[in-house]
């Protein structure tokens, strides 16, 4: 790996981190004191809105190994929903792509030097089998090469907002496998690298884009190339599948990832009773400190997946037509009423900690474009007229924290008018101006004459 680049990395990580701890979210908190997770990076996020439940140097970034084909299957799913790819669409195997699928110690099946191939055979091997030549093959299939393949992933990652990630190969493996041949513009020795935020954003997109992967994701076996002498039975390698041996309840994601730089990592995903978490690994370790292979990262993350399911829960924190207590109207001006009452146009919903909701307070944020300097609206206004916003917030002054800007988005709800108010016509409005006028008046004769017998 670039000794510079690593450097640079862990400097701006150590500044996110210290900036994210001020702000870390009340039930971060407290899941990290009921939790320790062992694994040099780790986090837990609800999959949903992507709220930040537990973290561990969780802007630090790491080796990920296989992870990385999270994002070759994005972008697989991207250019399929775009046409630009096609499920039948056949391909024929390069001679790049025959030599990484050849070697045993790693995991592939077998491909054919000019063998035709289509799209969804060569995608489900690399999902359930975490076959290297075949994410090659998707990589030129939608790149041209794996070199610009490899300029897509980066692009990609910086609109998603991945900001502790590179990528210098389509499939994780060390770009030293490539015997010389890795994409071009990288060296023997570099490594994709991305921080468990990041990696947990990339699940979160993938698995809320395009949520048919869990369907391959989620398949405990699969033969590939039946009734061909290349047949290979291929058994999924997240061996926290219901089926499988360490076997888990409600699992059906996410990708596994293992090389001696990475360590042994995993980005898990469950869901059970309305509700679903992702959970990401890296390096994991057992107990003891070692790092003891697939026993540590599936333990370690069931470990989180007990606490998520067993302390966190889906609460409406804030009803739908919701009026906060003191500010149920705004005042009106130049309108038939001289105030309109407000509410919230639908409920906040959000995972807490058990028995938490009381510490969550709502935050009604009034549109300042609609009122004027004394805080007034301004007549017409329309019945369902958005007025402003109103979210929640820890009592504690803390701050809730969300993988993306989209998912703090969710815990936000338009207040919208609860009727219409007509502008006044000009004879009301110009009586009203006159009656102020002597209001006026009145009221400075008669502090006048009170000031002369005082």
């Amino acid at each position: 790996m670039n000794k510079h680049f690593y450097q640079k990395f862990v400097a701006s990580a150590l500044a996110l981190i210290m900036f994210l701890g001020i702000f870390a979210g009340v039930d971060t908190v407290k899941a990290e004191a009921g939790l320790n997770v062992n694994a040099d990076g780790a986090i837990m996020v609800d999959g949903e809105t992507g709220r930040v439940l537990y973290q561990k140097n969780a802007d630090s970034p790491l080796g990920i190994a296989s992870m990385t084909k999270m994002m070759t299957e994005y972008l697989l799913l991207d250019a399929v929903k775009h046409g630009k790819v096609k499920w039948d669409q056949e391909y024929t195997v390069s001679d790049l792509v025959y030599k990484i699928s050849q070697p045993t110690g790693l995991s592939n099946v077998p491909l054919r030097l000019g063998e035709k191939y289509n799209v969804r055979e060569l995608y489900e091997a690399m999902a359930i089998y975490s076959a290297n030549g075949t994410t090659i093959a998707l990589a030129e299939v939608i790149g041209g090469s794996e070199t610009n393949f490899v300029k897509m992933m980066n692009d990609k990652a910086k609109k998603l907002g991945l900001k502790n990630s590179k990528f210098v190969n389509s499939t994780g493996l060390n770009n030293k496998d490539y015997n010389g041949e890795q994409p071009q513009g990288t060296g023997a020795e570099e490594e994709n690298v991305m921080s468990p935020r990041d990696v947990a954003t990339l699940a979160y997109h993938l698995i809320n884009d395009y949520p048919d992967v869990l369907k391959t994701a989620s398949t405990p076996k699969k033969v590939f190339r039946e009734g061909t002498d290349d047949r290979i039975v291929m058994q999924n390698w997240n061996w926290m599948l219901p089926s499988l041996v360490y076997g888990y309840q409600g699992m059906d994601g996410l990708k596994t990832g293992t090389t001696d730089f990475a360590g042994y990592c995993f980005t898990g995903t469950a869901s059970r009773d309305g509700k679903r978490f992702i959970t990401v690994v890296q390096n994991a370790k057992d107990v003891s400190g070692k790092n003891d292979g697939y026993k540590a990262r599936f333990g370690e993350t069931k470990k989180m997946l007990d606490y998520a399911f067993s302390n966190f829960t889906k609460e409406t924190l804030v009803p739908k037509h919701y009026q906060v207590k003191g500010q149920k109207t705004v005042p009106v001006i130049k309108g038939k009423e001289d105030q309109v009452k407000i509410y919230t146009k639908s409920a906040i919903n959000m995972i807490i900690q058990n028995g938490g909701k009381q510490d969550y307070k709502p935050v009604l944020v009034l549109d300042k474009n609609k009122l004027n300097k004394n805080g007034e609206l301004t007549a017409p206004i329309k019945k369902g007229e958005k007025i402003g916003y109103l979210t929640v917030a820890p009592k504690s002054g803390e701050k809730v924290s969300f993988l993306t800007p989209e998912g703090g988005q969710q815990v936000k709800v338009d207040v919208i008018a609860v009727n219409g108010v007509e502008k006044s016509n000009w004879f009301v409005l110009m009586m009203r101006g006159v009656g102020n006028f002597f209001g006026d008046v009145w009221h400075g004769i008669s502090t006048a004459v009170k000031g002369w017998f005082n």
